[in-house]
């Protein structure tokens, strides 16, 4: 433990390491329920994973962007949808920090103060004493189940402006839940719909969306913490680029404890691991997981210098850190692809952890915000000296 009382990165890193075992038992169960289990969930509060990015005033721990790659990575061995539901949190929980400070202390001296959220506008607010009258629903909402905040996006309508996207701090008590995640992947982060009705959001929990996307926070306790200076687009990058590597490393794992024993049938080799295609095959899948693994901490890394600098981010820095969760994923992907590929038939079966590390993968890479063709193409863009396209940059 360091003398602030905050746990050093290896000692987090530690905790969660020492988890995986424990969290791999109730996967399963996650997996037939589309939620994490309570006693997961209570595993992840007691690690202190849910207080990585909580300010330290209010008991967290304000880790940087390599102390959450790592722990995702780990996280990722242990399970897909408690590695993805667990970066989620982080990112809201971070943009939480963006408001003003009575909201922040409402929130995290809440009996819940977990926040899920997403950034996608799609509610309207409408002006009203006080505040705004909300109304929407917004989908893939992870960790719903879990918290006791949702970071919503929607747009203020106002008869004398233009449109304007906001962001704001909503209980969930006073949301409904739409059990709609029925899904082929990631089914235990439980990413339901939520819908406000005519909610009124008072002032202090309303924030301009640009004052996450610059940063340019309202918070006066965060304003001196690098922590929040860095574009919310790029935090969420650096936040779940961990959770692609940490699958394919459990795919690796996985791949070579199936392997003793193993033949490749219809031919004349009775142990797989004498045939060159395994070894040109496994080679290739661990160099693609040693190169993700570049990426996820080289855009870890930019984001946590450029924070502690203070510097004024670049474009092209800002479109390699979304390049580099791109690529990351491709490349855990590409690794996890092919280590299914010469995993036989065998592994299919619900029983074997491989098909669901492929699936849930799969659905990583199939994230907008994440998707490795998005990312390069917005990384190629700028370039070659074109504006990118994109707001989330």
């Amino acid at each position: 433990m360091s003398s602030t009382g905050i746990p050093t990165r290896e000692e987090i890193v530690e905790r969660v390491s020492a988890l995986v075992p424990v969290l791999r038992e109730q996967a399963a169960w996650s997996e037939e329920n589309r939620r994490l289990s309570e006693e997961t969930v209570a595993a992840l509060a007691e690690a202190g994973v849910f207080r990585l990015r909580t300010p330290v005033r209010h008991g967290g721990y304000e880790c940087d962007t390599s102390t959450l790659v790592e722990v995702a990575m780990e996280l990722g061995r242990a399970d897909g949808a408690i590695a993805w539901t667990s970066s989620v949190f982080w990112i809201p929980t971070w943009i939480a920090g963006l408001f003003p400070d009575s909201a922040q202390d409402e929130v995290f001296t809440s009996a819940a103060p977990r926040v899920c959220g997403t950034n996608s506008p799609t509610g309207t607010a409408v002006p009203t004493e006080g505040g705004i009258l909300l109304n929407g629903s917004w989908k893939f909402v992870s960790g719903a189940w879990h918290a006791g905040w949702q970071e919503i996006a929607a747009i203020l309508i106002r008869p004398d402006a233009e449109p304007e996207p906001i962001m704001a701090l909503v209980p969930m008590t006073d949301l409904s839940i739409v059990d709609d995640w029925h899904t082929v992947a990631l089914r235990g982060t439980g990413s339901v719909t939520t819908v406000a009705e005519d909610l009124f959001i008072p002032e202090h929990r309303i924030i301009p969306m640009g004052a996450a996307m610059r940063p340019q926070g309202l918070s006066h306790a965060n304003a001196d913490s690098p922590v929040w200076r860095t574009p919310a687009s790029l935090v969420a990058a650096a936040s779940g680029v961990g959770v692609a590597v940490g699958l394919a490393k459990a795919a690796r794992e996985v791949f070579f404890e199936r392997l003793p024993g193993r033949k490749i049938t219809y031919t004349d080799y009775t142990a797989q691991n004498e045939a060159p295609i395994t070894h040109l095959r496994v080679a290739e899948a661990v160099n693609s997981i040693d190169q993700a693994e570049f990426h996820a901490r080289r855009a870890a890394a930019t984001v946590d210098a450029k924070a502690a600098s203070g510097e004024a981010w670049k474009l092209e820095e800002r479109a390699q850190v979304r390049n580099d969760q791109g690529e990351a994923t491709r490349l855990a992907k590409h690794a996890v692809d092919t280590l299914v590929s010469i995993s036989g038939g065998s592994s299919i079966y619900l029983d074997v952890p491989l098909q669901k590390i492929a699936r849930d993968i799969q659905a990583v890479a199939l994230h907008a915000l994440i998707n490795p063709d998005t990312n390069a193409e917005l990384y190629g863009r700028v370039l070659c000296g074109l504006e990118p396209n994109t707001l989330y940059i």
